[in-house]
């Protein structure tokens, strides 16, 4: 059961808590290891099923079929799809762990969908950028029928407490703790400040390891497929905590977000055009063959880039992913779940093309980490799309971001076993005395719009330095109005929320600013070739200790 405060034992230093902010397939991965051998808080800022995860259609990548599939293959896909700025080290890591967390997922009761003849008795499927069918799916919900199964395990859990509607503040470390421990102990994180939104306090919990599980940035941009909670927290936090982030100007949109007035943010997801569905004008004319040999099953940078193009070549304001021919039986089968919402608009996908649109998807880039999680600040750790490992490099390859989220998760959760702390200094209450309550909210709304709108104007899947500038331009004056309401008013979500958004889109701009050529995701007209040898975009903040 959800818990509205820390419990009592987080004073006693001996049983301070791993928290984990997020409460995604990310944390819940830690969660779960963690909880076997010491307390754990698992904090989320909604309701617990409001987590990207749940959104998630297409499935998990798992090399688990020897016979036809192999680890290089899958790292040769990976490779690909990044453009270049992958690590290999990290990819194959990652790829020769994929079988393992399958098999993990599956003892945790996670109903994948089966196949009595395939490896490990599983349907796999194929997705755009993939040469093999490799991906474990639950129909067309795998992250929703993954997210309640790991959600029952951690309610049910005696050492996981969890917060629901708590949104973390900042970070500690040194900076908030007395001269004399400022000087003589090595900067750390102690936890958070968090605010309890349903009692509207702030707390402080401390903690022997964070670890941000906090998702992407997408709800930086006006269309995206993300949920609210999208917000870019942990990216913003550990910024501000002196993290390096990396490979921010890389945002993947996804091509196929359902264009309808009544839902702008269903995913139609890459499966469809993996079994067969195409990408037509909405005259009927394919139009994928002029964009890329692999057509619609080519990377979804390409397919964006393609689909944007066209729009706006011929003036329209979305196009027709066809999955007619595929047959009424086989859609309702594999497509259950798109099916059923599509029929709720009045739209029978079995009949008619679905309209679909570009929308901000995937963030390729966030805190650095290595495999195990760790960030430049010790006790802080980063699982899930909120980091860069290297494996995305300049463009995510379908349903890798699942696995990423078990595999780094279950090794994040061995480190921190392996580091125990206890020396934990003083840490100060949270000061808001000097603060009073807000009466108008309309800036924060006003503040959220722009902001959405320019970066989706400015910062979208076609850029150029001027464009780049304005949006930079404009950021550092909101940047400028939210401190002073921050530094006056008291904290709400909304505020918050627009202050780590506000951060994240500085970092995006930023770092596209910096790329002088075109790479997966990020494309620029005044830079349209791609350098022979490319590197990553590392960003390190002023205030680093």
């Amino acid at each position: 059961m959800a818990s509205s405060k820390p419990s009592s034992n987080t004073s006693n230093k001996a049983e301070l808590p791993v928290l984990i902010i997020g409460a995604g397939l990310a944390g819940l991965t830690v969660a779960l290891h963690m909880a076997e051998s010491q307390p754990v808080i698992l904090m989320a800022k909604r309701g617990l099923g409001e987590a990207a995860t749940a959104w998630a259609q297409g499935g998990i990548v798992g090399v688990v079929d020897k016979e036809h599939d192999s680890i290089d293959s899958h790292v040769a896909d990976t490779l690909d799809a990044g453009a270049g700025l992958v690590v290999e080290s990290t990819a194959r890591y990652i790829a020769e762990e994929s079988a393992e967390a399958i098999r993990w997922l599956v003892e945790q009761g996670v109903p994948f969908t089966t196949d009595e003849s395939g490896p490990m008795g599983l349907h796999l499927t194929r997705e755009g950028g993939h040469s093999h069918r490799r991906i474990a799916h639950a129909a067309d919900a795998t992250g929703k029928a993954i997210h309640e199964v790991l959600l029952d395990k951690a309610r049910a859990h005696k050492n996981i407490q969890i917060l629901e509607h708590w949104i973390a503040l900042d970070l500690i470390t040194n900076r908030q703790l007395d001269a004399k421990t400022q000087r003589t102990k090595p900067n750390r994180c102690y936890g958070v400040y968090a605010l309890d939104i349903r009692n509207n306090r702030v707390e402080t919990i401390e903690a022997k390891s964070v670890v941000l599980a906090t998702g992407g940035v997408g709800k930086v941009y006006r269309y995206t497929s993300n949920p609210d909670t999208a917000t870019g927290d942990g990216i913003a936090m550990a910024w501000r905590a002196g993290c390096r982030v990396g490979n921010m100007e890389f945002i993947q949109f996804h091509p196929t977000c359902l264009y309808h007035p009544s839902d702008r943010t269903f995913l139609i997801t890459e499966a469809m055009r993996g079994e067969g569905g195409l990408l037509k004008l909405p005259n009927g004319t394919r139009f994928m063959p002029e964009h890329d040999e692999r057509n619609e099953l080519a990377p979804r940078d390409i397919v964006a880039r393609a689909i944007d193009f066209e729009m706006k070549k011929h003036g329209l304001d979305y196009v027709h992913l066809d999955a007619t021919h595929l047959g009424e039986e086989f859609i309702q089968e594999h497509f259950p779940m798109i099916y059923a919402r599509c029929m709720s608009l009045g739209l029978d996908i079995t009949k008619e093309p679905i309209p679909v649109v570009p929308a901000a998807h995937y963030t390729c880039g966030g805190v650095v980490t290595d495999l195990e999680g760790k960030t430049d600040l010790p006790g802080l750790y980063a699982v899930g799309e909120a980091t860069y490992t290297g494996l995305h490099g300049a463009n995510r390859l379908a349903s890798n971001s699942l696995l990423e989220c078990v595999v780094i998760g279950k090794s994040a959760a061995a480190q921190i076993n392996q580091h125990p702390f206890k020396d934990m200094p003083e840490v100060p209450a949270w000061d808001e005395s000097r603060v009073e309550d807000a009466d108008e909210s309309v800036v924060i709304s006003h503040n959220w719009d722009e902001l959405r709108l320019l970066m989706w104007n400015y910062v979208g899947i076609v850029r150029t330095n001027r464009r780049l500038e304005r949006a930079l331009h404009r950021i550092e004056l909101l940047q400028s109005e939210v401190q002073e309401y921050y530094a006056n008013f008291r904290v709400t979500r909304d505020l918050l929320e627009l202050r780590n958004l506000l951060s994240c889109a500085e970092l995006i701009v930023r770092s596209a600013l910096m790329r002088k050529e075109s790479r997966g995701l990020h494309y620029s007209r005044d830079y349209p070739q791609s350098w022979t040898v490319s590197y990553p975009t590392i960003l390190t903040p002023l205030n680093r200790h």
